[in-house]
């Protein structure tokens, strides 16, 4: 069970983004988004937007930093992925 973060790289807003994810529960990723301040508008059914300036400090509360692939990957294996045409 972890909590997993990847690397800001998605444009948007003046900034750039990452993607929090678990790969084990929605309940995990919501309790450590509450934890971190992460605001609740953030969430997108499968993740939490994180803007760069925030990374550091996530992964220093516990955020395991991975690769995008690896993110997605494990997203999928947990069966938590949301299909972008069910967005």
């Amino acid at each position: 069970m972890a909590v997993l973060i990847d690397s800001a790289m998605w444009p948007a807003h003046g900034t750039v983004w990452a993607h929090l994810v678990s790969d084990s529960s929605l309940e995990e990723l919501h309790a450590f988004a509450r934890a971190n301040d992460i605001p609740a508008r953030s969430f997108d059914l499968d993740h939490y937007d994180v803007p760069e300036r925030r990374v550091a400090d996530l992964i220093a509360a516990g955020a395991q930093p991975v690769s995008g692939r690896e993110l997605v990957s494990r997203l999928l294996g947990s069966g938590l992925r949301v299909r972008a045409k069910d967005r």
